[in-house]
């Protein structure tokens, strides 16, 4: 009696490891086409768990985002988001423009008005997160990490948002960017 022996595979990211067990199950193996988003979601979670960047779409399901200057005045915000969530959630920093990302529930680009210091976007948009024991430069960064059960709520930010005025508003440098809310 022979046995196969079976190939080694050789890939160097989750991803890849997904893309060829598919490729070796088969066609009757092969996962429906209604699965495809389920694949790439669990593609973005392999590579956040493994310390990877990844690009989320801002699909109406997870979250909107809005986009403030992050300034000692935006972190003023991040401290009365604190004392009325009990604990802020889902902001990220991103140094190069000096911007803050504040993940909102998704649905929130719909309702927001216009804003003088933030602009607020959902669909088609789409974001680069970092893993989420990224906390510190260099690169965007985790300034309160996500929790799986929490949004910063909209209407309370653009409240405070307006109270605490943080500076380098970002519409302009968005729109030189082909970027409209």
């Amino acid at each position: 009696m022979t046995t196969a022996v079976a190939e080694p595979l050789t890939v160097s990211s989750g991803a890849e490891l997904m893309d060829a067990v598919i490729a070796k199950s088969g066609p009757a193996r092969r996962p429906a086409t209604d699965m495809d988003d389920l694949a790439a979601v669990l593609r973005r979670c392999l590579a956040i768990d493994h310390g990877l960047h990844t690009r989320e779409r801002l699909d109406g399901s997870r979250f909107d985002v809005v986009i403030t200057g992050a300034d000692d005045k935006a972190r003023a915000v991040v401290a009365a988001m604190d004392e009325i969530q009990g604990g802020c959630a889902g902001v990220l920093v991103n140094p190069g423009p000096g911007w803050f990302y504040w993940l909102v529930p998704p649905g929130s680009a719909d309702r927001w008005a216009p804003h003088p210091h933030a602009v607020c976007l959902g669909a088609p948009h789409t974001i680069k997160l970092p893993p989420l024991n990224h906390q510190a430069p260099p690169g965007p960064y985790w300034y309160r990490p996500l929790a799986s059960d929490r949004r910063v709520p909209a209407g309370p930010l653009w409240d405070l948002l307006a109270k605490f005025q943080p500076g380098s508003p970002p519409h302009r440098a968005l729109a030189d960017r082909g970027i409209t809310a």
